[in-house]
């Protein structure tokens, strides 16, 4: 409360620790003293198998389904949880050290370490990846801390997020009636839009799985089209006009990542928009795909551009060419950056996979095409105590 004797500072401290419904001791002394003290992983595997399936260009699945979770400890006791996207090694060995020691609460700091370590060769790749699943976890911690979901913490733009569902690969004995069933499951699931790959078999065959999906699932329902950068620009044109009479939402990787000119060549020519940037790392990887006006929207994957500190920098670079971000990769890593993100346009999901197969993770309920943002503190991704202790291989 104030008083005549409060001096003005002591009034802001004391009216700002009571908007965050913190003592006002803990707003005057910074943030909470807490220290990194060391990685680990969390790996989890399940009973069953997962269907072999590919899109354009690679194969996937086949194998024991479960999770592998990066885990950072502190000397509070507080754990901070991300969903790698593979090298781990990394994190473990050369991140490790790095952070050791550290408060999580300067994660620009830290982040900004990481990536200077490694200025010769200038990280890219699989350092990036690493780097961004320690930065994720980082802000877990940081929820964990100050008791609140992670896009609160980040400064929210909305409780609610649009979804899609990703989809429509190409399976062994998968053909249009199996692939329009499967995506009109989507629909009865709460999607309000969903993906499918083309690229992976002749044009005229790719051309009938979109007419069949589309068939399926209605007109009012976003298809969104995803090459996995397998055409070159002048096929990709030729099979965007040839779509363009199904209403697509958007046109997905239609070239190979590092051709910038041909996807502009390609976003020129078409009237859906384009999409790119799955594969770029960080701010400097996004700048270049702006410069050449590649894509009419980003979809940089959160771990693997860099984290939720690297992303905040792609989506606010990104707004200042009014460019929406809708991101690649697992929306437990992408859906509190979004929340806290203007410029967000819709999150990916799989529910295909997440919904069947991951045990102790289920996927964000899905209304009218949108989903609720979590209020758990963090990322609200821990896994069940009882199902790590079922499921734990180390």
């Amino acid at each position: 409360m104030y008083n005549r004797r409060m001096k003005r500072r002591d009034v802001f401290k004391t009216s700002v620790a009571a908007m965050l419904g913190a003592p006002a001791a803990v707003a005057a002394s910074g943030p909470p003293k807490l220290k990194i003290t060391e990685l680990k992983l969390l790996r989890l595997r399940y009973p069953g198998k997962t269907e072999r399936k590919r899109n354009s260009i690679l194969w996937s699945g086949g194998g024991a389904p479960g999770m592998t979770q990066l885990e950072i400890h502190t000397d509070a006791g507080i754990v901070g949880r991300s969903i790698p996207a593979g090298f781990t090694n990394i994190a473990l060995e050369n991140l490790a050290p790095l952070i050791r020691g550290e408060n999580p609460f300067f994660v620009e700091k830290l982040w900004d370490r990481m990536y200077r370590s490694w200025r010769k060769p200038v990280a890219k790749g699989a350092v990036i990846q690493a780097i961004g699943a320690v930065d994720i976890a980082l802000w877990d911690i940081i929820g964990k801390a100050l008791n609140m979901p992670v896009y609160h913490v980040l400064g929210g733009f909305s409780d609610t997020l649009r979804v899609y569902a990703a989809g429509g690969y190409y399976e062994e004995g998968k053909g249009l009636k199996e692939l329009a069933k499967e995506m009109e499951g989507y629909v009865a699931e709460g999607f309000r839009a969903v993906k499918m790959k083309v690229g992976g078999e002749s044009f005229a065959t790719d051309l009938e799985r979109v007419r069949a999906v589309r068939d399926a699932i209605g007109p009012k329902v976003d298809l969104l089209i995803d090459a996995n950068n397998k055409w070159n620009a002048y096929e990709a044109i030729r099979f965007g006009r040839a779509m363009e009479k199904y209403d697509p939402f958007w046109f997905e990787e239609p070239v190979e990542p590092d051709d910038f000119k041909g996807c502009a060549e390609v976003r020129a020519a078409l009237d859906v928009p384009v999409v790119a940037g799955e594969n770029e790392f960080t701010r400097w990887g996004c700048r270049e795909l702006l410069e050449a006006r590649s894509a009419d929207i980003l979809n940089l994957d959160t771990v693997i551009a860099g984290g939720i500190t690297e992303y905040r920098k792609i989506a606010a670079m990104a707004s200042a060419w009014h460019v929406p971000v809708a991101p690649h990769g697992n929306p437990f890593m992408a859906a509190h950056l979004m929340a806290a993100t203007s410029n967000a346009l819709i999150v990916e999901t799989y529910p295909g996979v997440e919904s069947k197969f991951n045990l102790a993770l289920p996927l964000y309920p899905v209304k009218d095409g949108f989903i609720k943002m979590p209020d758990k503190p963090g990322l609200g991704i821990d896994p069940d105590p009882e199902m790590v202790k079922k499921y734990r291989v180390g």
